[in-house]
């Protein structure tokens, strides 16, 4: 059969794989199935693994030309996040064509990337073409949670299916991001995700003495918890360039004109103007409240409060952190973690780099194409553990004014249909060239 990457991305968008965390997921059996189907049409074998009940993972192989060349994976997720169906302008579960664009939860994370991959798959071996090297493919679960049932699950119990792969792209790069030089030009940038910071989600525990509100109280744990909070929250965290936002820093620079001082962060994060979104982010950890909890009547004072806290953490910076964290949170609040996961840190000046580069310049030949670090995280996290050299690259061409950054577990998320049918065209050529 004949697929088109538009009808494909609606047909994944209408199976409702909500992840709610805490194993509460749906739907992920069906996706699966959906993409096992798609992987057989085309001539492959695919093999679904449940890591639980329902919690479904699609596996396959593709032989390529060379078997001297060291495989690459390709993975993306089959789960999204909630979405309330009042706050959104069309059903998100519907998988709606109008004006241009694809609606629905998990347009752009990330279900578009896994029809653009069935798609350009599909095209090449139902027309008789090879990969110029081996490609596994690898379609999970629970990735808008831990991963446990999920890549995690994968590299622990299937560590054998990826062993000899080299390098993995999956999402968060390869975009088209809109910006104009010093003399007004329009430039096109694609950033290349090299690097993620690691995540160091910590729950803070204060601790003081329970009593009544109308009387002074100087163990008031509250009132403890939120002078570390208020600490945390308005630290000035130090500049951290890491190798791959160094580059971004300095190619961006280049393509845009401007002076880039790697010894003035700041100065050049202004002057790099509509792109210092890419970096701002990522030149220094941060650490940010975001759940609280104390006490049960407005008259007393409560013995225990509690936090959440979202902690980035650049390569090699862990330790440090940590450590500034106990200093900010003072003797009567101590911390543990929730999650934890190592920065990722993939080479910007390799072969693999190039052939993604390529891969994009051959549909749009005036593409400026950057490194840079995301400042959240992905399954990247997990299939680093195996030393494979992970890179967010999920092609997709924009149109200029189209906040795409603003898209993922937003409400009204779309993707622009000539997008998705230029990432399909681009990952034809990598799985050819690379």
């Amino acid at each position: 059969m004949t697929v088109d990457v538009v009808d494909l991305c609606a047909q994944l968008i209408r199976f409702d794989t909500t992840n709610h965390g805490g194993g509460d997921a749906r739907g992920e059996r069906e996706a699966a199935e959906f993409c096992a189907t798609i992987l057989a049409d085309a001539d492959l074998e695919p093999t679904i693994l449940e890591s639980a009940p329902r919690r479904a993972n699609v596996v396959t192989r593709i032989p390529g030309d060379d078997p001297t060349l060291a495989p690459l994976l390709i993975q993306g997720h089959l789960d999204v996040v909630p979405a309330d169906a009042t706050e959104w302008s069309v059903p998100p579960f519907s998988g709606t064509v109008s004006d241009g664009y694809l609606w629905g939860r998990g347009a752009v994370d990330m279900k578009d990337f896994c029809a653009t991959v069935l798609a350009a798959v599909h095209t090449l071996t139902t027309t008789g073409r090879r990969p110029r090297r081996d490609i596994v493919l690898a379609f999970v679960a629970d990735e808008e949670d831990r991963g446990e049932y999920g890549a995690e699950w994968l590299v622990t119990h299937h560590p054998h299916l990826f062993a000899d792969c080299a390098a993995a792209i999956s999402e968060s790069g390869g975009y088209t991001y809109h910006v104009r030089d010093t003399n007004g030009r329009k430039i096109r940038l694609y950033p290349i995700g090299t690097a993620e910071r690691g995540t160091a989600h910590l729950k803070l525990t204060a601790r003081g003495r329970a009593g009544h509100g109308s009387r002074r109280n100087d163990a008031n744990a509250v009132t403890r918890l939120i002078t570390a909070l208020h600490a945390l929250a308005t630290h000035d965290w130090p500049v951290v360039l890491t190798p791959t936002v160094e580059a971004f820093l300095e190619r961006t620079g280049q393509a845009l004109g401007v002076t880039v001082d790697l010894h003035d962060i700041d100065t050049t994060l202004d002057r790099l103007g509509d792109a210092a979104p890419l970096a701002e982010s990522v030149v220094r950890n941060s650490v940010t409240p975001t759940v609280l909890s104390a006490g049960y009547k407005v008259n007393v004072i409560p013995g225990l409060a509690e936090a959440h806290v979202d902690g980035r953490v650049l390569p090699g910076t862990e330790a440090a952190l940590l450590s500034q964290v106990d200093e900010l949170i003072g003797p009567h609040v101590e911390y543990e973690f929730l999650s934890r996961s190592k920065p990722v840190q993939a080479p910007v000046d390799s072969p693999w780099f190039d052939a993604l580069s390529n891969a994009l310049r051959s549909q749009d030949p005036d593409a400026v194409v950057v490194p840079y670090c995301l400042g959240g995280g992905t399954d990247a996290k997990a299939f680093s553990e195996l030393g494979i050299d992970c890179y967010g690259f999920a092609p997709l061409w924009l149109p200029e004014g189209f906040n795409y950054r603003a898209m993922a577990h937003g409400i009204d998320e779309r993707v622009p249909v000539e997008g998705l049918r230029f990432g399909t065209r681009v990952l034809e050529h990598l799985l050819l060239h690379a």
